[in-house]
């Protein structure tokens, strides 16, 4: 991330309250629905210490009127807004340049993803650790990436898997509810 002025805005959407951060290149932060909007700021400096608010850039005010429209349930593409990441280890770079290809209400697992990266099995968890470290949710989807057999995973977002869930249902995808386990035996 370049080291010019960080600024941000936190705005309210069906979901909850969302922050976003940028500097003159691109978003640097994307910060997923809280309850409050004190919430949301504290998360969101966190991690963007000396951080001022700003009014938005006209892409930047695009980028929040998409993040309302796609809690609102609207389909909704991020796959254009300019990000700029920082200094990224070359194949987190790859996983989420993959990650963002993924449209809206398509999902693909840890594993699947690296082996479309040309890794081997043992990468997914890799792809496990750059979700986990995705500055831009929603930008980059990382709520689309699931666990071996379609399971939800982890998601480091407020609200953990329930969020991620209740994202992916706002596309219109379903996870199987997990098998009860066998109860008793009838004899």
């Amino acid at each position: 991330m370049s080291q010019a002025a960080q600024h941000y805005l936190i705005f309210e959407t069906a979901g909850g309250f969302c922050g976003v951060a940028w500097n003159d290149v691109g978003i640097t932060r994307f910060q997923l629905p809280t309850r409050s909007a004190d919430a949301t700021e504290r998360m969101l400096l966190r991690r963007l210490p000396g951080a001022e608010p700003g009014a938005p850039t006209p892409e930047v005010a695009e980028a929040v009127a998409a993040a309302k429209r796609y809690f609102k349930g609207e389909e909704t593409d991020f796959s254009d807004f300019k990000l700029d990441l920082g200094d990224q280890d070359a194949f987190f770079e790859r996983i989420y340049a993959a990650a963002r290809r993924l449209g809206w209400g398509r999902t693909t697992t840890y594993g699947a993803l690296a082996k479309e990266l040309g890794a081997g099995p043992q990468a997914a968890k890799d792809v496990g650790q750059a979700m986990a470290k995705n500055p831009v949710a929603l930008i980059i989807p990382c709520h689309r990436v699931l666990a071996a057999g379609g399971k939800v995973g982890g998601f480091s977002a407020p609200g953990g898997a329930a969020a991620k869930v209740r994202m992916l249902e706002l596309e219109g995808v379903h996870l199987e509810p997990p098998r009860p386990a066998q109860r008793s035996f009838a004899f």
